[in-house]
């Protein structure tokens, strides 16, 4: 059997690493691709800096190949032997071509020194999640020269540099980067689409044909919207697509209904059977089950073998017919969130809850709120992750959770009730709009007129996979301290790189709900 090594996401065998198998369902041969990738875009970085000719070809494929071997995105060979070639030649178009072979990942996987290890990974499995976001937002026309200068300086650091010191600097600028990488896309996703409004979302699945988008590019949502006003089709969101349901240019859409299911490590079980179909935009697709293998469809850079998969021409068709093909549910079909719910909100960006800032900070002032928590960040399947549930439903009756990504479905159902005004669960996004979270944050100290660190505020992230490492990076680099994070901790973060951030940003694995609660509040 062929070997790989992949210990990128939380859930790697044994929590050290997969090298047989990865639990995320893709093949040695597949992790082996993603690893040729990735060296011949080092390589790519380095024949750009050889002749100076960064342009938006070599840019393109830096990103959009960064976003393919992110968890959970192309489990097709062929898919990604196309972009290996792709690579090779857009190396050669820009000269010299053939004194830059692809870098070898095993010199990373097998280097000796653990702490050279572990900041390579870190400062990879960063640029990967950055990628994503750059990809949304260059879809949508937004782009940064200074945030795609670094994906090149990046990766050539990935193999030629050596010194610690230097690669923590990298580290803690991968960081500033992927703050910069959000911004933008917030700014593209709000010029395109508005800003986010709080929305009221219903689980219930109407009867008749439908489609569910899942995953995280708004742009394919609204053309989908588009192609399918007046066909008779309603649409669903489903897991990171959710917060879609809150902007104006995409809520305007009658048959935009609701959300379909929960968390996408759920998938399996939710789409067994399921008389619709589902377009995968991004990241997120699970090994597909016979039971509905006939009604997925790809897009983007996501990729399965044997589905059918929408190119750059984003004609849907297909999806459509498949749709009035299956008809739907006969009858209305009430579902509900894990915990029991039968509807959710969202739409509580940056703007939404800066809007209510002054009676926010009265309610602090006044003692009516006692507390703001951010639970957040990426969910997934292994066990141990009620972890989060358990600690929303025992925060204070007068606390408020701020909450973002997949890992808001184990709680987004509950119903806390309100605080000075507002719902006590804010839903501010998708991952990337952890930009909103810090947005708040940031008014709120300028507010009291202290340091984000003094505020009443406690951070407690679940992480998955690459999105979540970029993210993680961005509130270390702000400085922000006293961080949870689960349910466990990254494999690639070698001890003393552990240590280093113990110390310097007092970060905590999370441990007992309970405790840590009392911790907090303590």
């Amino acid at each position: 059997m062929e070997n790989m090594f992949c210990f990128q996401c939380e859930q790697t065998a044994k929590g050290e690493a997969c090298t047989k198998v990865g639990v995320c369902g893709k093949t040695a041969e597949t992790a082996n691709l993603q690893d040729v990738l990735t060296g011949e875009l080092i390589a790519l970085a380095q024949a750009v800096r050889k002749n100076g000719n960064r342009d938006a070809e070599t840019d393109s494929m830096m990103i959009d190949g960064l976003f393919v071997a992110i968890t959970n995105v192309n489990f097709d060979d062929e898919s990604i032997k196309r972009f290996i070639q792709r690579a090779k030649s857009i190396k050669n178009d820009h000269g010299n071509g053939e004194l830059f072979p692809a870098y070898d990942l095993n010199n990373i996987w097998e280097e000796e020194n653990e702490d050279i290890k572990s900041l390579k990974s870190l400062l990879l499995f960063g640029l990967r999640g950055t990628g994503a976001y750059a990809h949304h937002a260059r879809v949508q026309g937004y782009e940064s020269d200074e945030v795609n200068d670094f994906f090149y300086e990046g990766m050539i650091a990935l193999a030629e540099e050596t010194d610690q010191e230097k690669l923590l600097g990298l580290v803690m600028k991968e960081g500033e980067i992927n703050l910069k990488t959000m911004e933008l896309l917030d700014k593209a996703n709000t010029t395109s689409y508005g800003k986010p409004e709080p929305t009221t979302v219903s689980l219930k699945i109407e009867k008749g044909p439908f489609i569910v988008i899942t995953g995280h590019d708004l742009r394919d949502m609204k053309l989908l919207l588009e192609q399918t006003e007046g066909k008779g089709i309603n649409i669903y969101t489903h897991g990171e697509m959710l917060p879609g349901c809150a902007y104006p240019e995409l809520k305007k859409y009658s048959h935009l209904k609701g959300n379909f299911g929960t968390a996408w490590q759920n998938q399996q079980k939710e789409f067994d059977n399921i008389p619709g179909p589902v377009l995968f935009t991004t990241n997120c697709i699970m090994p597909v089950k016979d039971s509905y293998s006939d009604r997925i469809f790809t897009t983007s850079v996501v990729d399965y073998p044997g589905m059918v998969h929408i190119g750059d021409d984003k004609d849907f068709t297909p999806v459509i017919e498949k749709a009035l093909e299956l008809g739907g549910y006969d009858e209305d079909q009430d579902f509900t969130g894990i915990n029991g719910g039968t509807e959710v909100t969202t739409g509580f960006g940056h703007d939404a809850v800066l809007a209510n800032a002054g009676a926010i900070v009265d309610a602090v002032k006044g003692g009516d709120i006692s507390h703001f928590f951010l639970v957040g960040g990426c969910d997934g399947a292994k066990p141990g992750r009620n972890y989060y549930t358990k600690l929303v439903e025992n925060t204070p009756d007068d606390s408020v959770i701020l909450t973002l990504a997949c890992g808001k479905f184990r709680f987004n159902d509950l119903d806390l009730g309100t605080v000075a005004g507002l719902p006590r669960i804010l839903d501010m996004g998708q991952c990337n709009d952890a930009y909103s979270a810090i947005s708040v944050a940031v008014a709120l100290a300028e507010a009291f007129d202290c340091g984000v660190n003094d505020l009443p505020l406690s951070i407690v992230l679940s992480w998955y996979e690459q999105k979540a490492v970029c993210v993680l990076l961005t509130l270390l680099y702000l400085g922000i301290e006293d961080i949870y994070l689960g349910p466990t901790l990254p494999a690639f973060v070698s001890e003393n790189v552990l240590n280093l951030l113990v110390e310097k940003f007092n970060i905590s694995p999370t441990g007992e709900y309970a405790k840590d609660l009392a911790e907090i509040l303590g």
